[in-house]
């Protein structure tokens, strides 16, 4: 039987993993860290906390994968309805923030009207980056004030940086009725794109891939050092070695590139073009259920450092101990445009400021557990250099039969259920080729 790697035991290799051995195949996953689950891992924490490797819900519109993972945990989830606010200068603001204007001082509420309307009254013109459709499709004021600014804030690039390839559904461009309806009145109809999300009940979001994991053959505490295409070996840092027949691998294209032997120079320096964000995740527990009515909310204000917060203990009570509720505060930065200058734990009582400044976290609240933890991998930035060098690396591993899948192979902004699907995909693509 052939040997088949699968390198990562995130969700998408294990997308990947549970299609080819619904062929019959074994595959042996192999893991850097000392837990599965990857960018989905969850974390029991003393106290009887369980944080996620940053905020992950389902609301995946496939009925298969809905079905799959409903099974996984036994159909035990929560159904939760999915509120998102926004944060600007004290003023808290229904999302998506385009919609949702009133309230807003009166000045700068004219301004972005008579931005919004002239906008769609010019011709539109083929916008070049992500800042030019942003003012084509909201207007200069609004533009810079909201989308912009958290732009900066998440992708740590500017949004003139920026290609439009990631955008989707996730900004919503409202018709004009929208938008003055919002300005005038606090009451709106919901447009976001999620209405509502699942979440397993107990163990966290990793629990959707428990059976997976559970059934796999796995091995942790395996970083790759080397793939030797020639000898088709795979070599550790903990020493050991292992051959292969064929690989699928759900590792970051950056790390992955350079340790393949004879990779040619231009492919590797395009690996290196590669650009994503890292986020530091600041857990907190307070003796407080009653936090927020929402699950999560964006900060637009250059002067909070936290970036986006959601709430655990709203997803599933078995998240916290009973009575107490929780928190997770992104931070993001990047090697390339927001290097991280500070141990992780620096930012812990600074994010926490920012949480008592807004008022979510009161004086008389007593703190139970805090924590910082640091993802060297949270989002692809699509930068303009991207595209190109994203071809380039692609390319080379089609070309040496390397297959690859999930968020930082196929270097897209992929939700959970996409990046198993990814896996799928390219577990079929593996299948193709041994049955040609």
């Amino acid at each position: 039987m052939d040997k088949v790697a699968i390198l990562g035991a995130g969700i998408a290799g294990y997308g990947a993993a549970q299609r080819l051995e619904a062929e019959g195949l074994k595959p042996v996953v192999y893991e850097k860290m000392d837990y599965p689950g990857g960018l989905c891992a969850s974390h029991e924490r003393p106290g009887g906390f369980v944080f996620d490797d940053g905020p992950h819900i389902s609301f995946t519109k496939e009925d298969r994968i809905q079905e799959l993972f409903a099974e996984n945990v036994n159909n035990e989830y929560e159904s939760v309805s999915v509120l998102a606010n926004n944060h600007w200068r004290g003023h808290w603001i229904k999302h998506p923030a385009q919609c949702n204007l009133h309230g807003l001082p009166t000045d700068l509420l004219v301004d972005i009207l008579r931005d919004f309307i002239e906008a769609r009254q010019t011709e539109p013109k083929d916008p070049a980056n992500y800042a030019e459709w942003l003012v084509s499709a909201f207007g200069k004021t609004f533009a810079e004030t909201f989308p912009m600014q958290y732009g900066l804030k998440f992708h740590t690039t500017t949004a003139d940086n920026m290609s439009l390839d990631w955008l989707g559904p996730r900004l919503y461009v409202p018709e004009l009725e929208q938008v003055l309806r919002g300005a005038l009145s606090p009451e709106t109809e919901s447009v976001h794109y999620i209405k509502t999300m699942r979440y397993p009940t107990h163990g966290g979001y990793v629990s959707y891939l428990r059976p997976f994991i559970d059934g796999s053959d796995i091995r942790l505490d395996h970083e790759v050092s080397k793939v030797d295409t020639s000898a088709k070996t795979l070599h550790f840092k903990n020493g050991e070695t292992a051959s292969y027949d064929h690989i699928v691998s759900s590792m970051p294209l950056p790390d992955l590139i350079p340790m393949i032997s004879n990779a040619p120079a231009d492919v590797v320096a395009a690996a290196g073009r590669l650009t994503c964000s890292s986020v530091v995740l600041i857990n907190v527990g307070i003796d407080r259920e009653d936090i927020s009515d929402h699950l999560w909310t964006y900060f637009y204000d250059d002067d909070y450092m936290i970036t986006r917060i959601s709430f655990p203990h709203m997803q599933s009570p078995e998240c916290t101990p009973p009575g107490v509720g929780s928190i997770q505060a992104e931070i993001y930065f990047s090697k390339k445009y927001r290097p991280l200058d500070k141990e992780p734990d620096a930012l812990i009582e600074p994010a926490i400021s920012d949480l008592r400044r807004c008022g979510l976290i009161k004086d008389s609240d007593n703190i139970v557990f805090s924590e910082a933890t640091l993802l060297p991998y949270a989002n692809v930035i699509f930068d303009l250099e991207r595209a190109d060098a994203l071809a380039c690396v692609q390319q080379y591993l089609k070309e040496n039969g390397i297959f690859y899948c999930g968020r930082f192979a196929d270097w897209d902004y992929i939700w959970s259920d996409q990046s198993f699907i990814s896996g799928e995909n390219a577990a079929q693509g593996l299948l193709d080729k041994l049955s040609s």
